[in-house]
Formats: structure tokens, C-alpha cells, sequence
């Protein structure tokens, strides 16, 4: 019996004949194993999108291509042993492109927790801490870029409610008949109370070709740029050091991210001035009801002056 052909709808004109920059599927998860060059593998449940552009005398995407191709890629990935979570983005956009011959331009992103292996501070226990990776590419033929980032938490100390704490301090310690030296030194030794909040730092490196930038690198330099690093498992010991730390080194929502393009700068010093970072901070609050927010968006080239003239 001869086999039926089923009509392709997707291929059809639509009635109303718009294109569309971005279809295709979201929320594909898929466990993956990444090699880290002699180290135990990293395997990661993954989140991806695969998406292309849309013509518009076209109804539809081809849909189960581009689970097709996740499935492919990932496959091939797993068998080559890769070693960056972009290589995976960068070959699925390509076969995205090859396979949609309507479209002009393909992307694919994905997400993970990632677990960090580490030492308490003081107590020197073993635990892990954790970070979103982030990577994504895009293939325009000739053209297209890859990125590469993540996601942290730490805490921030707001350096305001810290001051206005600090005065009482200075009046109190006064009042007690402390001379204003002696005042001073207790204050630099024993940092005041300031409301603190749990901050969340994203650091992004979009590029030609994002080989020379480690995701370690991303993550480390995230978590150094707010008031402390936060550990997982903390005893009291532990507990007190981060406080410490944290109200010894307020910050602003915008002073972390001022932070971050700084140990960038120092850090990445061997990429192009062309790369583009991305960097923000959001904090939760802890006596209003709001978040606080600060962003930055600029060239490494860019970065590089205004650092320099500081």
C-alpha cells in the first residue's frame, strides 16, 4: 500500500504575511557531559531554545527540526568530548541554518546549575556552592557570535544604612569619653550594622569566538564584585567571617557592578576591545519591599578607557 504523504501546513503562505524575528521551541531539557581537561566530567541538566527567523510567506517552522537537531548535536557532543558548553550552541545553530533553508538566521541558548566544588572560609569544610551558566550562538551564515556567562548570588551591605548606624556609634563611644582617634579606630576595626540583602550578579562575554574566555573565570569574578562571597554550608565560625567581611565592605547595587567591570578589566586583559560585556546586579531588599538594580552594557575596548582614567 502506498504510503500517504501528509500536507506540510508550515510550508503554506499565511493570511497574513508579517515575518518573525524568533520561533521555535523552548524549555528542552537535556542531561549533558562536559569535559574540563583531566578533571572529572561536568554533567549538566540543561535548559535549551533553539530558534530561527521567519519569513513571511511561510505559515510555520519546521518544529521537529529543531528538536532533530538539539538531539543530534548533542549526541555528537557527548561523543567528542567537548569542552564548552558554546561549541554545543555554536554546532547546533549551524545545522539549525542548514536545515531551515528558508531562514537566515538561527540561534541557540541554554542554561544549567553548575556546581562549584570549594572550602568553607575558616572551618575549612568540604561543600559546593552553586551558579547558573548561561552560553548561547547565533549563525547568520558568514556572520553570527557566540556568548558565554553566568548567574551568581553573594550578599551586598548597604554602605547608607551602614553610615547612619556608624553616627550613633561615634555618639555613643563619645558620650563614654572615647577621644575621636580612639572612636575612629573601633569603627575601622568593628564595621556597623547595615541592612544586607542576597544579591544576584550576571556577568555575559558575547564574541566572535569565545575560546579564551573560562566560565570558572565568569563565575569567580561575579562573586568577588559584591560585599562577600556566600557559602552553603556555613558554621558559626564561617557565619561570623562573612558577616564580617560583608559589613567590612558595603556596596551599593551600583558599586557592584562598577566592581565587576573593573576585575573584568584586570582579569580579561588578553581579549579583543571588541567583545561585548554585560553586567548587572539585582538585590532583594530586606527592609523594602522593591529590588535594587544597576546595569552595564559596553565593549572591553570602552571598559579599558574609563578604567584608565579612574
Amino acid at each position: 500500500m502506498k504510503r500517504q504523504e501528509l500536507p506540510d501546513v508550515q510550508a503554506t503562505k499565511p493570511e497574513i504575511e508579517v515575518g518573525l524575528n524568533r520561533v521555535g521551541v523552548k524549555g528542552v531539557k537535556k542531561l549533558i557531559e562536559i569535559e574540563r581537561g583531566g578533571e572529572r566530567p561536568y554533567v549538566l541538566m540543561a535548559t535549551f531554545e533553539a530558534l530561527v527567523d521567519l519569513p513571511g510567506f511561510r505559515k510555520g517552522a519546521d518544529m521537529s527540526r529543531n528538536m532533530e537537531v538539539i538531539d543530534e548535536i548533542l549526541e555528537i557532543a557527548i561523543q567528542k568530548k567537548t569542552l564548552r558548553i558554546e561549541d554545543i550552541c555554536k554546532e547546533a545553530a549551524d545545522l539549525l541554518l542548514n536545515k531551515h533553508t528558508y531562514t537566515t538566521r538561527a540561534e541557540v541558548s541554554m542554561e544549567a546549575e553548575f556546581a562549584i566544588r570549594e572550602e568553607t572560609p575558616v572551618t575549612k569544610r568540604r561543600t559546593q556552592n552553586t551558579a547558573i551558566i548561561i552560553a548561547k550562538a547565533v549563525s547568520e551564515g558568514e556572520k553570527g557570535y557566540e556568548e558565554i556567562g553566568a548567574v551568581v548570588t553573594g550578599i551586598t551591605v548597604c554602605p547608607c544604612s551602614q553610615e547612619m548606624m556608624s553616627g550613633r556609634a561615634r555618639k555613643k563611644l563619645s558620650s563614654l569619653g572615647l577621644g575621636e582617634k580612639e572612636v575612629e579606630e573601633f569603627l575601622e576595626e568593628v564595621p556597623q550594622a547595615g541592612h544586607s540583602q542576597r544579591g544576584h550578579a550576571t556577568l555575559k562575554m558575547e564574541s566572535k569566538d569565545s575560546s579564551k574566555i573560562d566560565v570558572i573565570d565568569l563565575i569567580e569574578v561575579a562573586r568577588d564584585s559584591m560585599s562577600a562571597k556566600i557559602f552553603n554550608l556555613a558554621k558559626r565560625p564561617d557565619e561570623d567571617y562573612m558577616t564580617y567581611h560583608a559589613h567590612l565592605n558595603a556596596k551599593f547595587v551600583e558599586d557592584c557592578v562598577r566592581n565587576m567591570a573593573k576585575k573584568v578589566v584586570d582579569k580579561f586583559e588578553h581579549l579583543d576591545d571588541e567583545v561585548i560585556v554585560t553586567m548587572n546586579q539585582s538585590n532583594d531588599e530586606s527592609i523594602h519591599q522593591h529590588d535594587a538594580y544597576a546595569e552595564r552594557i559596553a565593549t572591553m575596548g570602552n571598559l579599558r578607557e574609563e578604567i584608565k582614567r579612574t
